[in-house]
Order: C-alpha cells, then sequence, then structure tokens
C-alpha cells in the first residue's frame, strides 16, 4: 500500500467540531420589582453555545444592550473559525464596540451597556468567556462550583473568602461592578476586559449560567437541592430557580441558563451531597 492509498483510506476530518448531547433550557423573568427585564438568553444545544446577558441603562437602553450582544455574539460563535477562546474574545469585543457606536448614534443611550457570561461546549471542553457579575457553575458528580469570579468590590471580598456568602448577598455595594460591556472600545485581546476559563466538559457534567437577579437571593446550598431534586429534567430546574428568586423578593430581573450531559442526573445523584 502506498502513502497515496494510507492516507486516502483515513477518515476526514470533521468539518466542524463535535459536541456533545446536551439536554438544556433557559428562562428569564423580569422580577417582582423592575417594570422592564433587561435581561436576555441564549441556549444553542446543538451548537454547544449558551449565554446570559444582563443590561444596564434606563428606559430601553439595557434591553438593546442586551438584545445587540445576544445577537452579535451569536453570530460570531456559530462561524467556527477559530478557537473556542478566539471565537469567544471576538465575539464579545464586536458585540462592545457595536454597543459603543449605538451609544454614540443616539445619546439618549448614554450609560447603556451589560454584564454577560458567555460558554461554548465542543470536542469534551467547556470554555467560558466572562465580564462582569453573572455567573457560571461547573456541576459534577454531587459537586457545584462557581467557575466566574465577579468583577464587583464585592464579588471580589466574597472570592477570597473575606465575605461569607449570605454576607456578600445583603452587602450595600453588592451590584456594584467594575467591569462591562459597551463602556468604552474594546480589542479582542485587551488586558482587563475578558476573563477565559477552559476546562474538560463531559456527559457527567452541566453548566448553570445566572443573571445576579438569581444568585443575590438564593444561595449556592438551594441552587443545588433545586438540581438534585430535579436532576434529569433542566425545564423544571430553570423554571424552579426563577420561582426561587421571585419567592425571596424577585428584586432584579432573573435569568437562568442550564445544560446538562447526557449521564449528569445519575452521576450526580451518587456524587456526595452538594454543600
Amino acid at each position: 500500500m502506498t502513502r497515496a492509498d494510507v492516507a486516502a483510506a483515513r477518515p476526514a476530518p470533521s468539518a466542524t467540531p463535535a459536541v456533545p448531547i446536551l439536554d438544556s433550557a433557559s428562562a428569564t423573568h423580569a422580577g417582582r420589582v423592575r417594570e422592564r427585564n433587561e435581561d436576555r438568553v441564549h441556549a444553542d444545544p446543538e451548537r454547544g453555545i449558551f449565554m446570559v446577558v444582563d443590561g444596564i441603562g434606563g428606559e430601553a437602553a439595557g434591553e438593546k444592550a442586551a438584545e445587540t450582544a445576544v445577537e452579535v455574539m451569536r453570530r460570531r460563535l456559530e462561524r467556527r473559525t477559530g478557537s473556542p477562546e478566539e471565537r469567544i474574545r471576538e465575539a464579545i469585543a464586536v458585540a462592545n464596540n457595536e454597543i459603543v457606536s449605538l451609544v454614540r448614534l443616539n445619546p439618549e443611550w448614554a450609560g447603556m451597556g451589560c454584564v454577560l457570561t458567555v460558554a461554548v461546549v465542543e470536542e469534551g471542553h467547556l470554555t467560558v468567556g466572562h465580564v462582569g457579575d453573572s455567573r457560571l457553575y461547573h456541576l459534577r458528580s454531587g459537586t457545584i462550583e462557581k467557575i466566574t469570579r465577579d468583577h464587583s468590590p464585592v464579588g471580589e471580598r466574597e472570592d477570597r473568602g473575606e465575605l461569607g456568602e449570605r454576607e456578600a448577598m445583603a452587602h450595600p455595594r453588592r451590584n456594584e461592578v467594575y467591569r462591562s460591556v459597551g463602556a468604552e472600545e474594546r480589542a479582542p485581546l485587551d488586558e482587563h476586559f475578558v476573563d477565559v476559563t477552559r476546562f474538560a466538559f463531559g456527559a457527567g457534567d452541566a453548566l448553570l449560567m445566572c443573571s445576579d437577579g438569581l444568585t443575590d437571593l438564593v444561595p449556592r446550598d438551594q441552587i443545588a437541592a433545586v438540581v438534585r431534586a430535579q436532576a434529569g429534567n433542566p425545564r423544571a430546574i430553570a423554571d424552579q430557580l426563577i420561582a426561587a428568586a421571585l419567592a425571596a423578593g424577585g428584586k432584579d430581573n432573573v435569568s437562568v441558563v442550564f445544560a446538562a450531559g447526557q449521564q449528569f442526573a445519575t452521576e450526580w445523584r451518587s456524587g456526595p451531597r452538594a454543600a
């Protein structure tokens, strides 16, 4: 057999990266206090693309910023050129600059922007891009781990262990952020802009993304209890977490995206109980 014959016998490389089979659901609600819902969510389990975007700005500006970010990022992430990290960084930077351009054209939207978390699942890995104080949790074998770090003074203190979770939730500066999308022109590789994390993600794993409307009111142990009770039913998980935030006061818009591999429910229930 010649070298040409060997090359011809090899399977052709896949045109698109492999995405594991995922079950997912998303939900968003204006809450009990706000008239408008400035949160936006996106869940595309077939492509392995997930987003939670929390708009910032008065009147309709926050909604416009969140809608713009989702649409711009979706278009870029669906075009699978470059690594997941490159695609995420570029998607967030392009969305950022589009929001900046909209503000220049519409001075009444001054101050609009958003915070966001984006996840891409492919080739056995989860890549996360993050700006602000929305969050992504990784769930596996009965454990729940916060992957993102809040770009906020209170969030930093919580991450360092200077504040407990419930103390941080009740802090008067809880909602202040020092990093957002749309504040100024950005490039994909700008320092101190997008945090990117990548780690293995298999059939026994799940991700939970949410806006701060959930985590300001519902502690991690309660989130884990909902997942434990409803493992295998992403729709019930998303809906019950929204309901938990509303029952706790619903002081802000609240959004949830949940996605799990096919073995997650079995492995989650058999693992140690999440703290």
